[in-house]
């Protein structure tokens, strides 16, 4: 079952969502050479301690830790240890979350550590970025599940590959429901599929996570000894993206993006929804 928000409970989403968007902040400034994931964790730690919140990630099906921190290969799931120490040129998806009252916001990004990237790095980044903002934009009264889907694919598919070749849309991970809890149905893939048929419809109330990751080659992915960290089979490196959304009466309101992604969307030709905080 989907399950469907009042106003008022997304606007408690909204509040779990800045924390997450606070998160993000703090961390992208900490993302640096010589920091280790560790160093990330405990930044991310103090920001939803000093916002009075709780962290969905630590204790989540045994997680240890407050966010996820993916270095290169690793796509998702990655682990903040001591170890693991950002070296110059380093790509990082860090992926965060908060709770608020009980309501839930996640939330994901691609930072380049230092500098010297690789153009196709930058530009696996911007495509994987550009799509979840497609998949956003096609939350609209009225659509399916499988139009998000579709958006978010298409997006991907018509952008030329550095090199040539193809991006790796991941297949084993994609998108859900979120609200009393992280991960809710319905399942949203980054791809359509024909054996999921269209989906739910969109309604006022429907809220997402929407998170691409893409790879420079492969979309299928194998899991480590430590049960969390997910790399691509290939070890082709990879970009994740994520926001939370949610679909209102006046349009989408992404609940962990600052602006509500007013500004972004305003480039794609759709109105956000007003901050339900403001």
């Amino acid at each position: 079952m989907v399950q469907i928000k009042t106003p008022e409970q997304i606007a408690k989403m909204r509040e779990a969502g800045l924390v997450v968007a606070a998160i993000h902040e703090a961390t992208r400034e900490a993302a640096v050479p010589g920091a280790t994931t560790r160093d990330l964790d405990e930044v991310a730690r103090k920001v939803i301690s000093d916002h009075g919140a709780k962290s969905n990630f630590l204790g989540y099906g045994g997680f240890p830790a407050t966010i996820c921190t993916s270095v290169n290969e690793v796509v998702v799931h990655g682990i903040p240890d001591d170890k693991t120490v950002l070296k110059d040129g380093d790509v990082i998806s860090i992926d965060a979350g908060a709770i608020v009252d009980g309501w839930h916001g996640d939330a994901a990004y691609t930072a380049f550590v230092g500098t010297g990237h690789a153009p196709e790095l930058i530009e696996l980044s911007r495509v994987t970025e550009e799509s979840m903002w497609a998949g956003i934009a096609a939350m609209k009264n009225g659509n399916r599940l499988v139009d998000v889907s579709r958006a978010i694919e298409t997006y991907i598919r018509r952008q030329p590959k550095p090199g040539g070749g193809k991006y790796g849309i991941i297949e084993e991970y994609g998108g859900h429901g979120i609200g009393t809890e992280m991960h809710m149905d319905p399942h949203l893939l980054n791809y359509v599929s024909r054996k999921r048929g269209r989906g739910p419809k969109l309604v006022p109330g429907f809220c997402l996570a929407i998170e691409p990751m893409v790879s420079l080659g492969t979309p299928h992915t194998e899991v480590l000894k430590d049960d969390w960290t997910v790399i691509t089979t290939d070890a082709t490196w990879s970009s994740h993206w994520e926001h939370s959304v949610a679909l209102t009466e006046a349009g989408p309101l992404v609940l962990t993006a600052p602006d509500c992604g007013r500004a972004k969307l305003a480039e794609l030709g759709v109105t956000a929804a007003p901050d339900p905080l403001a």
